[in-house]
């Protein structure tokens, strides 16, 4: 068996109940002493399918007056391992009461137990072993075994021996051979002792986490060594976890399900530990100004932006039906938290408890959150709600996200005041969490967009040729584009490398790419763009078929909305004279008729009916020009 590494101690935690060692601060063992040293190593070394028989409580086998000693045994025998007897019992025998081996001679004959050696050292509460020595306490025979088991993994998790945790459930739990008829062992050997006590562990946690993110703010200065601490643990428990996962393999789905809430809760938990300790390091940030002079200057500040979005939004020239993900006159920091919230409706869904609902301090804003939605709980009331409703809702996998959402609200927070006062605050947050400067400036640059003033608008112009690239938000050009500055979206588009057809992207990132190059009067680049896309698609199609994700399922799909936006766009900017004259193949050409004609319809004083007309007598196509002018004379 593999020996353990010995990291040097975390913290012993003052665990609380429910069997667990409880130790304050102020009796933590001497960690530099040898007996500490030596448990330890016992621990780190011992053999694993002899840590259940540790774990074990035993009681003397010795023979007195025709009956059994029956005295808690704190020593196993040198001469064959078996904890059998007592300290005095073994002064009175000459063989070991199970497989009849002679003892050792002489003072050699005993060494403490590993449990009670922990013991010794204070590595577990001296307390808590007494309860076994007493006989009116062996009636929770079971529970009392896994208890001791439970106490190895308690000192294995605060002294970074967590591998000899997760070695027990691939080596011993997982092992097949392993088995037992003995009911006490058997459940020993069972992988689900290792799960209640992670469980156990995490709810002790979360306890003493409440008790400390309750305390005022200069309180909570002094526990913030404890805090990373408890950090450090949960990161422990979630290895165990991922071990256990990984054993589940081809389990029942509701066992499958119970440890991915478990490891979703603990992984969410440390996450909200960790902002919580830069927040605590910073006093959350009560000795930095905000530029908003209360909450509810800023709540009407962002119903301002969110109007402005609205009424800018881009024109309705299409049938955008098929393409669901457009989100018109949407926010950035909506269109984030929105991403938050369908996590979170999943969540409400299963109707599961959640396991640190009790960490929040105000359970107010996290309760608007659940009703109105994370899009309505922008902005955040405090940097206390902020933190607790990003980090305590949606998935664990998404706390990139969540850390730029929490970002994009520092600078939303700060950054019309003076730089001096605020940047150093958002720079040691990036700095803390590895954000490198990129995605800084991106979510910098989405709340300037955000911000319906010119004075915002310019300063992102700044920014944006250092963020610009092939990872660039498909979202800024259209804002650009809505923001009535076309050339600098154009700019934008060409630095993403998505502008040129070369590569599939999305049906609405396609049609902002047209309406762009419309907008800059580049009207061949706009007819070559589509013409490329839609070949692709076609291509696409041919090879796998068409797609059902809920977004346009064939070419031709993408055929009629690009052309019928491109044409709209030109009818929109007088420019339908310069589209007739594209060579346009006849999968295109119905849908130029078609707007046209509409157009000259809803329009009868327009020119377009007329260029429809011209388009035909172009191409010597004069039974289709007749045809259209027949239909310009009943108009």
């Amino acid at each position: 068996m593999e020996k353990h590494e010995i990291n040097g101690p975390v913290h012993p935690s003052s665990s609380g109940s429910n069997g667990h060692n409880v130790r304050s601060p102020a009796h933590q063992p001497n960690f530099n002493s040898r007996a500490v040293q030596e448990a330890l190593e016992h621990l780190a070394s011992v053999d694993l399918s002899e840590l259940f028989n540790e774990a074990k409580t035993e009681y003397c086998r010795a023979t007195r007056d025709l009956r059994r000693c029956g005295r808690y045994v704190k020593y196993v025998l040198n001469s064959c391992g078996h904890a059998s007897l007592c300290a005095e019992c073994c002064q009175r025998c000459d063989l070991c009461p199970i497989c009849r081996i002679p003892l050792a001679s002489g003072n050699n004959r005993l060494q403490l137990c590993l449990f009670d050696e922990c013991i010794d050292a204070g590595l577990i509460s001296r307390r808590y072993g007494d309860i076994f020595q007493n006989k009116e306490d062996r009636d929770d025979q079971i529970n009392a075994d896994v208890q001791r088991l439970n106490s190895f993994f308690d000192v294995s998790l605060e002294n970074n021996l967590v591998s000899l945790v997760c070695h027990y459930v691939t080596d011993i739990c997982m092992d097949e051979t392993a088995v037992s008829s003995d009911a006490i062992t058997a459940l020993l050997l069972d992988e689900k002792v290792v799960k209640d006590w992670v469980k156990r562990k995490f709810k002790n946690i979360t306890t003493e986490l409440q008790q400390i993110y309750y305390l005022k703010v200069g309180e909570t200065e002094k526990s913030l060594c404890l805090l990373h601490k408890y950090s450090a643990y949960l990161a422990s428990l979630s290895s165990i976890l991922e071990v256990l996962e990984s054993s589940f393999k081809g389990r029942p789905l509701a066992q499958l399900h119970d440890l991915h809430h478990l490891q979703e809760s603990i992984l969410k938990t440390k996450q909200h530990l960790e902002i919580i300790m830069w927040c605590i390091r910073h006093q959350f940030l009560e000795h930095v100004r905000s530029r908003h002079a209360n909450f509810t200057s800023w709540h009407n500040l962002v119903r301002e932006r969110k109007s402005a979005a609205t009424a800018r939004a881009w024109p309705d020239v299409v049938d955008r039906s098929a393409d669901s993900t457009r989100q018109d006159g949407s926010l950035f920091i909506e269109d984030a938290l929105a991403n938050l919230d369908i996590e979170q409706a999943c969540d409400q869904e299963l109707g599961e408890e959640s396991y640190f609902a009790f960490l929040l301090k105000d359970s107010s804003s996290f309760s608007r959150s659940k009703i109105e939605g994370l899009r309505g709980c922008y902005p955040f009331e405090s940097l206390q709600a902020a933190v607790d409703i990003l980090f305590l809702c949606g998935s664990s996998d998404l706390v990139v996200a969540k850390q730029a959402i929490f970002v994009y609200y520092l600078f939303d927070r700060h950054w019309s005041r003076p730089e001096e006062e605020w940047r150093d605050i958002v720079d040691d947050f990036a700095t803390s969490f590895g954000i490198n400067r990129h995605s800084l400036l991106e979510s910098f640059i989405f709340c300037l967009l955000d911000d319906h003033t010119d004075e915002a608008l310019q300063e992102s112009f700044q920014l944006l040729p250092e963020i610009s690239g092939p990872t660039t938000h498909p979202k800024i050009a259209r804002v650009l584009l809505e923001r009535q500055n076309p050339e600098v979206a154009h700019m934008v588009l060409r630095w993403s490398g998505r502008d040129d057809g070369s590569q599939l992207v999305s049906l609405s990132e396609a049609v902002t790419v047209v309406w762009v190059k419309v907008e800059c009067r580049l009207l061949t680049e706009a007819f070559t763009y589509q013409r490329m896309l839609c070949t692709k698609v076609r291509e696409k199609n041919f090879k796998y078929g068409p797609s059902e994700d809920g977004q346009c399922r064939c070419w031709m799909d993408w055929t009629e909305i690009l052309v019928s936006e491109l044409c709209c766009l030109c009818i929109r900017r007088n420019l339908v004279d310069r589209i007739i004259e594209l060579p346009w193949n006849s999968d295109e050409e119905k849908y130029i008729h078609k707007c046209l004609l509409d157009c000259a319809t809803d329009d009868p004083s327009s020119a377009n009916g007329s260029l429809l007309l011209v388009f035909y007598l172009q191409r010597y196509r004069y039974v289709e020009a007749y045809q259209v002018s027949l239909k310009l004379r009943n108009l």
